[in-house]
Formats: C-alpha cells, structure tokens, sequence
C-alpha cells in the first residue's frame, strides 16, 4: 500500500493511485498533497472530499461549494495532468495568464510529461483558482 498525505478517503482511490505507473503515481501525489496544501491555506474553501469522478481522483468542495471539482489523471498522452470542468472558465483564464508556460489540453485541463519539474507556484494558482470558482463568480458583475 502506498503511503498518502493526509491519508485516503477511500480504499477505491487508493486503488485508482496503485494503477498508475510508478513514475505517474509519484508526480500525482505530489499533486495532490499540493491540492490539500491550497485547500486548507485559502480562505472560504473548507474540507475537501476526496472521491472518484470518471475514475479519477477528484478533489469537491462539498462542504463550502465554493469550487469546481479538479482532478488528477493519467493524460491520454502517456503524461499526467491536472483537469476541471471543461464548461467553466478557470483554463481559459490561466491560460491567458501563462500561454506559454503549460501546455493545455482544452478548456479542460494543462499536461505533464513524466519527470518533469512542476512549477509549484503557477499551480497553487491553478488550484486556489479551482477550489474558488463557484465563490468568485457569485462576486463577478454580470
């Protein structure tokens, strides 16, 4: 069993982590601790409920409702990523924040390939901006 911090919320995401290829694995737990990490340093976002979405480890603001649910996956191009909801605008905005710097997969999500350095910093943008989405908009003009 792999070690997880904090610890997973079900054994079934558990599971889904054990499948990924060791290299893959290493950089999504670091993700995630990263996701736990933004979560509890930002304001109005609460616990958050790790589950599964489409199979993949899925981090929802159930308790506040203040973000989009983001997940972390395995990209169909043999790298990994971190994905939202393709409706919402939180790629779209990064992207217009760093065009150059990611490589993105749509409206949906920005890729990695394995062993690549990951700039913790943009990210943690990336997160908060997730883990708020709901809550900013509401304060948005229409």
């Amino acid at each position: 069993m792999i070690k997880a911090n904090p610890p997973f919320s079900s054994a079934d995401v558990a599971a889904v982590y054990e499948g990924f290829p060791e290299a893959v694995r290493e950089a999504l737990l670091s993700l995630r601790e990263l996701v736990f990490d933004v979560a509890e340093a930002t304001p109005g976002v609460g616990a958050l409920e790790e589950c599964l979405k489409w199979g993949q480890p899925a981090y929802v603001t159930s308790e506040t409702k203040a973000g989009s649910p983001l997940r972390l996956a395995a990209s169909k191009q043999g790298g990994l990523g971190v994905f939202v909801h393709c409706a919402t605008r939180i790629i779209p905005d990064f992207k217009a924040l760093f065009p150059e710097r990611f490589r993105f997969d749509g409206t949906r999500g920005v890729l990695f390939e394995v062993g690549e350095e990951l700039p913790v910093d943009e990210l943690r943008m990336l997160v908060a901006s997730a883990l708020t989405y709901h809550a900013r908009k509401k304060f948005q003009p229409a």
